[in-house]
């Protein structure tokens, strides 16, 4: 069957944005990633213990599903694309040694860039008729990194540490650049429902010159 001219194909970020979702294995590549518009959500802590972690993902998920369900009424359907993170410490040894206690994160989910605040208000409001009171935290907002250096890495969370390691004592001194930003992961495998060991997650940090 052939899809009709008058209705839209599905946008799928992962596919349209192969780039910012696909890097090499084994090696940091340099990327200059564009402003997007996420669902964002701040707490601390360590994610395998925190309730306002488990809080969060649920919140963003509801909201997301809000918002694609909207705009598909309207015409324009889109996959809703992974979970990501924003993660740092006041000590930055503490991600890298996986001191969970001393994180702080933010988790978010992209969304169009035409979703606008009523929209968000009103896919909130929905998901509020189910969940109760929102995360203080929780907004849309705009977000930029601009030059990055990214990987990709394939197995459990907990052994991204020499990896990153790699990246900040070896690579980034090398190339004569320094933290733009806190350190960002793109999750694209549910550990839910695949191994540690073959878990795929984009590792991305913002740099600037020295």
């Amino acid at each position: 069957m052939t899809r009709s001219a008058a209705t839209p194909a599905k946008i799928d970020f992962k596919t349209q944005d192969k780039a910012l979702y696909r890097p090499p294995v084994g090696s940091f590549v340099r990327i200059e990633v564009p402003p997007m518009s996420f669902v964002m959500v701040d707490g601390q802590g360590d994610p395998n213990q925190a309730p306002a972690y488990r809080d969060a993902v649920e919140w963003l998920y509801s909201v997301s599903y809000a918002l694609k369900f909207a705009m598909k009424a309207e015409g324009r359907d889109y996959v809703v694309p992974p979970l990501e993170g924003l993660w740092w410490a006041d000590d930055p040894s503490s991600f890298v040694a996986r001191r969970k206690y001393a994180w702080r994160w933010t988790m978010m989910i992209r969304t169009p860039l035409d979703v606008d605040v009523l929209r968000f208000s009103e896919a909130v409001a929905k998901a509020s008729n189910k969940r109760g009171t929102a995360p203080q935290s929780l907004r849309l907002a705009l977000y930029e990194e601009g030059l990055c250096l990214q990987t990709l890495h394939v197995g459990a969370y907990d052994d991204e540490g020499p990896t990153l390691a790699e990246l900040h004592e070896r690579i980034m001194p090398a190339q004569g650049l320094t933290f733009a930003g806190p350190h960002h992961e793109i999750y694209l495998g549910d550990p839910r429902k695949v191994e540690p060991a073959r878990l795929k997650t984009v590792l991305r940090q913002p740099v600037r010159a020295r």
